[in-house]
């Protein structure tokens, strides 16, 4: 077996802690955070529902996200050679086909996310001319989301993050989210700040703060909670582990992935503070899903003042987040396309692009690619994280990633993480994986 040294990986590494969370909250932050978690906050408690969650983000920032992150940095490379490297510490083959798994679900995310994002771009533009504000909302969205509705913009987001990983870690990655999330945050704060001098507003933040304790007593609202904790935090097997392999051996990992979660729920907060009480003040139904993105945000901003360039900053936030996620994705396969297909960087990231592009545009209308998420959500993503929490802390074991999660520490993670890891996080994360099915989805 072939020990990794502390070198730097073939594609370089962040060259700040900074940059590096940065570029871990953009991958982390996405629509999950702007449709989904609103509406849930609202549906299972408000502020009984923030609590449990709050405590699995901790806990699965703590532990599932500095695991992931620690094992990119001790192999230096992507999924496949991470468990591969992990198998072999026990004699065992084949960790390189497990590895592929996750590799796999963030490619078929990838597919799916880039036809989103396409929207959301034909959103900012339709917002900045005029246009979808004066088209009826069911119907603007049927133009995007038909076969074939959306190829120009799909094709865009895909060159786009094509563009900028071609920059490579330093140039690309890292330089791009240095300036577009906290470019995100600012403009998620105006906003909301905007939002909150809506007449009838008010009802949104009780919808979102009033606690319902009654709701604690039911399973689905900490089942709930669990899934958005851990799919927010993009937890996966895979994306994390690459951009750990990027990390200098000088940083602390648990504390970069705990300001990592920290900023995570922040931006999910500012996106409920954004969304949720506009709704309200229109007397509108804050439904979770494309619908309230694509159909309920667009009608609100028909009625608001100004709406359309309130508009126009909602999408292209949103736009920002979509892409930092999609470069995330991309780069996990350009990685494994460079390392065992042999290609250069650019060719890998090419290829990477036209299968995403390609795939994708057979499955713009909307029916499709939902059948399609579903599938990858509720299935291969889930599979992937359970063999990755395996894989770290049974696997390769707690003293081996425990020895990488000491370096750039002061202080030395104790045995109560060690406990925690596997015998609470890896069966969370096992729960996840049968919830996520039984459920159709929970995160």
């Amino acid at each position: 077996m072939t020990e990794h040294k502390n070198t730097v990986g073939k594609n370089g590494q962040f060259a700040s802690r900074l940059g590096f969370i940065l570029a871990s909250v953009g991958s982390a932050v996405g629509m999950g955070n702007i449709w989904m978690f609103p509406y849930r906050v609202g549906q299972y408690g408000g502020a009984a529902f923030l609590l449990i969650y709050f405590g699995f983000i901790a806990l699965f920032g703590m532990v599932g996200l500095s695991g992931e992150f620690a094992f990119g940095r001790l192999t230096r490379t992507g999924p496949i050679g991470s468990y591969d490297y992990a198998m072999k510490t026990r004699g065992k083959k084949g960790g390189a086909y497990l590895g592929a798994i996750p590799l796999v679900g963030s490619l078929g995310i990838a597919i799916g996310y880039a036809i989103i994002v396409g929207w959301v771009l034909r959103y900012l533009f339709g917002s900045l001319s005029g246009v979808m504000l004066k088209t009826e909302a069911s119907e603007y969205f049927s133009q995007s989301t038909g076969h074939f509705g959306s190829v120009p913009w799909h094709f865009l987001v895909v060159l786009l993050t094509v563009l900028i990983l071609s920059g490579g870690v330093t140039k690309g990655i890292e330089k791009i989210n240095r300036i577009i999330m906290p470019v995100f945050f600012i403009l998620f704060v105006l906003i909301a700040g905007r939002v909150f001098f809506l007449p009838g507003s008010m009802e949104g933040y009780k919808y979102l703060f009033i606690p319902r304790w009654e709701l604690l007593m039911e399973p689905k609202t900490w089942i709930m909670a669990m899934g958005q904790a851990f799919f927010s935090l993009s937890i996966t097997g895979s994306g994390m582990i690459i951009y750990g392999s990027y990390l200098d051996k000088k940083e602390d990992v648990q504390k970069a992935a705990l300001m990592t979660a920290l900023l995570d729920t922040v931006a999910a907060m500012l996106a409920g503070l954004a969304i949720i009480p506009a709704v309200f003040a229109f007397q509108m139904d804050p439904a979770s899903g494309p619908p309230l993105m694509f159909i309920t945000l667009p009608k609100v901003f028909g009625q608001i003042p100004g709406g359309r360039l309130v508009a126009a900053v909602f999408f292209l936030s949103v736009l920002f987040a979509g892409v930092t996620s999609l470069v995330n994705m991309f780069e996990v396969c350009a990685e494994a396309a460079q390392t065992h297909l042999k290609l250069n960087r650019r060719a890998a990231v090419l290829a990477v692009g036209a299968v995403v592009f390609l795939v994708g545009l057979f499955i713009e209308y909307e029916p499709y690619m939902g059948t399609w998420m579903d599938i990858i959500t509720i299935y291969v993503v889930p599979f992937g994280a359970v063999l990755c929490a395996i894989m770290i802390y049974w696997v390769l074991g707690t003293e081996k990633i425990g020895e990488e999660l000491n370096s750039g520490r002061e202080k030395p993670i104790g045995k109560a993480y060690n406990f925690t890891a596997k015998y609470v996080y890896v069966v969370l994360t096992v729960l996840v994986c049968i919830l996520s099915v039984v459920y159709k989805g929970i995160g």
